[in-house]
């Protein structure tokens, strides 16, 4: 009697995480062009070209990549294309982005360079459609606008691009807002790579919100290829699972077989 009464209870559990973990199954998005995404552009931060600049968007249009970037917001609400919400990593400034005007951004060379941190706007200039974009939007609380702000430039940009997050809020306000633009889930194994324990980081690195944000695809560390919901949602659901990030030839031949798309920085990958 006891194993009978588990079954049921083994079933119930199984649903539910099925459930929990499962993108949009209808009325799904054209998928992304099948390129390699240059990480950040095709940079190299010892160079003219660092990282989130037009320099190293331009080498990656140049080269027939694909761009990955990262947008977020100034004081004054512009929106910039840099990853760290921190400046001292790029700029050498201990300052977040947030807490300076795009003006006094604007003075801050990027690893010494003459690059500077671009303007949302102006990099999809450069761009103009010549390289298929994935977007990541750094929401960094709730007060945050940026899904807002970024949107209404791209809603003026007639290239193709998709938006990502590891917030799951930002992926709530686009199944909400704009359903028709592709968006993806961003996650990796927190307490194995960053240390960071807990409930919220256990339900982001199982994709437990799957529920509430549907996603179209997963975009998924790239050390973790056999991560067990990236795989369901990818094996059972037939949604595409973007790796990130991949930095050399011998780790895109290991996690090709686990990954549909794949963001590298640091070496050109082999056709």
């Amino acid at each position: 009697m006891r194993y009978k009464k588990k079954i049921p209870f083994t079933l119930a559990a199984a649903g539910a995480y099925l459930f929990a973990v499962s993108p949009r199954l209808t009325n799904r998005p054209n998928q992304m062009p099948k390129v390699y995404y240059a990480h950040r552009g095709l940079h190299d931060n010892i160079s003219d070209a660092p990282e989130n600049t037009l320099a190293a968007f331009r080498k990656a249009v140049e080269a027939g990549y694909g761009i990955e970037l990262d947008v977020q917001l100034t004081k004054d609400g512009k929106v910039v294309v840099v990853h760290d919400f921190n400046l001292k990593r790029i700029c050498h400034v201990d300052k977040d982005v947030d807490s300076l005007t795009y003006e006094e951004l604007k003075q801050l060379p990027v690893y010494d360079s003459e690059e500077r941190i671009p303007l949302f706007k102006d990099v999809l200039k450069l761009v103009d459609g010549r390289a298929p974009l994935i977007v990541e939007l750094k929401y960094k609380n709730e007060k945050s606008k940026i899904c807002e702000k970024a949107q209404a430039i791209l809603n003026d940009y007639q290239g193709i691009y998709c938006v990502e997050s590891f917030h799951p809020q930002v992926l709530l306000w686009y199944k909400n807002n704009y359903p028709a633009i592709c968006r993806g889930q961003l996650s990796m194994n927190y307490q194995r790579e960053e240390g960071d324990r807990g409930l919220q980081f256990f339900v982001m690195r199982h994709l437990l919100m799957n529920f509430l944000t549907r996603p179209d695809f997963i975009a998924y560390d790239c050390r973790a290829m056999r991560a067990l919901s990236k795989n369901v949602c990818r094996i059972l659901f037939g949604c595409p699972s973007v790796a990130w990030t991949v930095k050399c030839q011998a780790q895109l031949d290991a996690c090709r077989p686990y990954f549909d798309y794949f963001i590298f920085e640091g070496f050109v990958p082999k056709n």
